[in-house]
């Protein structure tokens, strides 16, 4: 009799465990846009953070800032970028983190386009002190596919305040 309902309190673990995940799955596309924006601005953060010199030197690069605000950038930017991170992935201070992601977001994709048409030849980034080469067209299209969804979570999410009913956390 043992074994039987051992059997019988998994399977119903089981149904529990496959309820769960399926109504996990069935989250609405922009909670998966917003995981992933999150999950990207979480990984972008951690070497700078790591790093701040090299990235420091990735900043100055660019050559779009006063040299008194490189320093600044460099210390301060990763750790908005983990904050915006964590908060998109939590699902917490959705409207604040969506447009302050978005508004980077025009920011980095507009400093990249400006330094390609001024013909530099410097690295993006963007991931770290360690991002491989220079800025090229698939660079743009990345960062443009950001933006494209970070605009779509801002009209999804904050123009019309649909954050409160299906974008919980986790």
């Amino acid at each position: 009799m043992g074994p039987v309902l051992t059997l019988a309190l998994h399977d119903d673990e089981a149904g529990t465990k496959a309820e769960g995940m399926g109504l996990f799955l069935k989250k609405p596309f922009h909670f998966w846009i917003r995981l992933l924006l999150g999950g990207v601005f979480l990984v972008a953060s951690l070497d700078k953070i790591y790093n701040p010199a090299g990235f420091a030197q990735a900043v100055y690069n660019h050559q779009i800032l006063p040299d008194g605000l490189v320093n600044l950038v460099a210390i301060v930017l990763p750790w908005l970028e983990l904050l915006l991170g964590l908060c998109l992935l939590g699902g917490v201070w959705l409207p604040g983190a969506v447009t302050l992601t978005s508004g980077l977001l025009m920011i980095f994709l507009g400093a990249l386009v400006f330094n390609m048409s001024r013909g530099l030849d410097v690295h993006c980034g963007c991931f770290g002190t360690g991002s491989a080469g220079p800025i090229t067209i698939w660079t743009l299209a990345r960062d443009a596919s950001f933006l494209v969804m970070a605009g779509y979570l801002f009209c999804r999410l904050v123009a019309r305040g649909e954050d409160k009913p299906v974008t919980g956390p986790l």
